[in-house]
């Protein structure tokens, strides 16, 4: 079972990485739903936002091909690098991952969760 690191699983609050174990075929997303990593997902995981972007720092080869689809979809993300891919699209093989989670998408986590950003609202009050 793979490995995968969310080195800021709750975004700056972060007070160390989250290490988790996944399962081969299991998306990026799937993982960080499972183990409360604030990964976005606007459009619920079907490839129709560029919400659940991530940086895939280790293991990125082991990733199935971006498909083009899914480039067709990071064109619309914000701060795309090399190593970006879509959590909902990236499954897990063998190989551990470590993956930082893009602003665009912690952003998109607290839309989708607005209990939690009045929360962190009124913790830095």
């Amino acid at each position: 079972m793979p490995k995968v690191t969310f080195k800021n699983p709750l975004g700056p609050k972060s007070t160390g990485p989250l290490v988790v174990l996944g399962k081969r075929g299991e998306t990026i997303l799937d993982v960080a739903e499972e183990c409360g990593a604030r990964v976005g997902h606007a459009c619920g995981g079907n490839l129709a936002c560029s919400t659940c972007h991530v940086y895939v720092e280790q293991g990125l080869d082991s990733l199935p091909e971006i498909t083009d689809k899914e480039n067709d979809i990071m064109d619309k993300a914000f701060d795309v690098r090399s190593e970006s891919r879509l959590g909902c699209q990236a499954k897990l093989a063998d190989e551990d991952l470590v993956v930082e989670i893009s602003e665009e998408s912690l952003r998109a986590w607290l839309d989708e969760n607005p209990e939690e950003r009045k929360k962190e609202a009124a913790g830095a009050r």
